[in-house]
This record gives C-alpha cells, structure tokens and sequence, in this order.
C-alpha cells in the first residue's frame, strides 16, 4: 500500500512541478518542502522519484537517456551460458538493465529478490523507500528485454535453492537443464538481489549484497570496456561427480535405526565421563589462589 500512496504521490508532485515552471533552485526547495512534510508524517518523499528527480534536474536527464541505451546494449551482449562466464554474465546484465532506470547505486545495493516482479510484460522493482522503477515493453513488443534478463538470474538463484553446489551449477550453465520456479518464501524473498561472485563462479554460502561502490565501478567497467573475458574453467568430470556422493542427486540414504539409541548412549557416557569436573576446576582455582598470594608475600618482603 506504502509503495502505491509513493507512486502517486511522485506523479502528483511532477505534475505540479510542470504545471507552476520556476527556477531550479525554486523547484528544488518547493520538492524539499514537500518531502519534509512527508517524511515527518512518516510517508515516503516523493521527490525523491527518478520522475521528479527528472523534472528537477534536466542535466541529468539528458545524460540518462544518453546512458539508457548503452547500458541495454551492453547487457545483451553479455553470455548466459558456459562456465563461469554464465553466471557473471547474468548478473551483470541485470546489473546494468536497473542501472539504465536511473536507481541509485546505493538502492540497487539493497534490493532484495522479492522487490521485482512482473506485471503484465513489464519488469518493476520497488525499493525499500518504496520507489517504483518499471521496465516496460517497447511499442510493439509483448514483453520487456529485461523480463528475459531478470528470469535468467532468478533461474541461477532458483537453481541454487535446490541444489547449493558450484558444480552442479557449472554443469548447468554448460549443459542447461529446466528449472522448475517456486513462488519464492519469505527467507528467500529477504536475501540479496545482486551478490559478489568469486573467480572460480562462486557464489557466498550465506546470500550477501555487494556494495554500492562495487557495483557502480562494476557498471564503470561495462561502458568502458575494462571488464576482462572469463577464462572457462574445466568441468569435473561425469564419473568424478558420480563417485561424490555430496554431487549426486538421486543418491539414497539408508538411515541407521539404532541412531537414536546410540546417540542417547554416547551422550549419557560424556555425562558420567565429566561427572566430577566442576569439583576439579574448584581445586585448580583454590590452588592458583593460594600460589597468588604466596607471590605477593614474596613481593612484599622485596
């Protein structure tokens, strides 16, 4: 409800802001005026829109619109499949297709999986301040380029809910396989969006963001061309994935009936083996104070 009362809040004061023209400097503190009641009446500010931020800097919004098409350009140059080259580029042209909304760095760094999703062709993400950024479909086309974009990365993430293996991952983006996509839980809707891969593809254990200074240098790199090839790792072997158990998927686990047993047992024996322990850490503790105030009798006789 928030993210639709900021919506239109944004588009009331872009409206208002081109209806009463004025000097920047005006518009600017009539926006600020107006965010401060806002935000003390605990709503989000609506100028801080990339709407009005246009409205309000035209500078800007012409250096955008110049960025706009390089930066979709570049992300659908980038590779989806092989290895790792797959998943570094998936990300990074997802990357670069918010980047050509005009978000902040610093709200692309704190996007999480749950604050995109698709609306009828159109790819939106809505920060956490409650801002809407939407990719719409070009005239004519059913679907927006950066619906595919998003679906591929949201298929490496998906991936790596079933199966947490960089192998396994390796394996399909060299040879792809369906994936079949579940509506997300609320864990995994609260993990990052956009999460630091290492050079050999992976990715953190426990989800992470990256940086907003890593990501604008990371989008620096895309326009200028700095972004080195990938070179493609080796794939461990078929046989060799057979032979890991931790490898194979349709591997079956007999487990031992007596487990409970035994586990109750062992524990019941540490018990009896410890049994006694405190009294022993007692007298360790009296003796060191009876040595420490024999020292500082010695001491004192110096």
């Amino acid at each position: 409800m928030k993210s639709g009362v900021h919506s239109q809040g944004a588009t009331s004061l872009a409206l208002f802001l081109r209806e009463h023209p004025a000097a920047p400097a005006t518009q600017r503190r009539r926006a600020s005026a107006i965010n401060t009641v806002h935000t003390r009446g605990g709503h989000p500010s609506p100028g801080r829109s990339e709407t009005v931020r246009r409205r309000l800097d035209a500078a800007r919004a012409v250096r955008l619109d110049r960025l706009t098409p390089l930066l979709l350009h570049q992300a659908a140059e980038l590779p989806v499949t092989g290895w790792p080259s797959g998943v570094f580029g998936r990300r990074d042209a997802l990357l670069l297709t918010l980047a050509a909304t005009g978000m902040p760095f610093a709200q692309l760094a704190r996007l999480r999986r749950g604050d995109l999703h698709l609306d009828a062709g159109t790819l939106v993400a809505v920060t956490d301040g409650g801002e809407r950024f939407r990719l719409a479909p070009e005239s004519g086309a059913g679907e927006s380029a950066a619906v595919g974009v998003y679906r591929r990365w949201a298929e490496i993430l998906t991936f790596l809910d079933a199966y947490p293996n960089t192998d396994l991952l390796a394996q399909h983006l060299t040879d792809p396989v369906e994936v079949e996509h579940f509506a997300l839980t609320d864990r995994q809707a609260r993990q990052p969006l956009l999460t630091p891969i290492d050079r050999w593809g992976h990715l953190p254990l426990m989800p992470q963001p990256m940086r907003a200074q890593s990501l604008a240098a990371l989008v620096r790199d895309h326009l200028a061309g700095r972004v080195p090839g990938r070179t493609p790792l080796l794939l461990r072997k078929q046989a060799d994935r057979d032979a890991d158990p931790h490898l194979r998927l349709d591997i079956e686990v007999d487990l031992d009936p007596h487990y409970y047993e035994r586990g109750v047992a062992a524990r019941r024996h540490a018990r009896d083996s410890l049994d006694g322990l405190a009294d022993v850490f007692d007298e360790i503790e009296a003796r060191a104070d009876a040595l420490l105030k024999e020292l500082l009798t010695v001491l004192d006789g110096l």
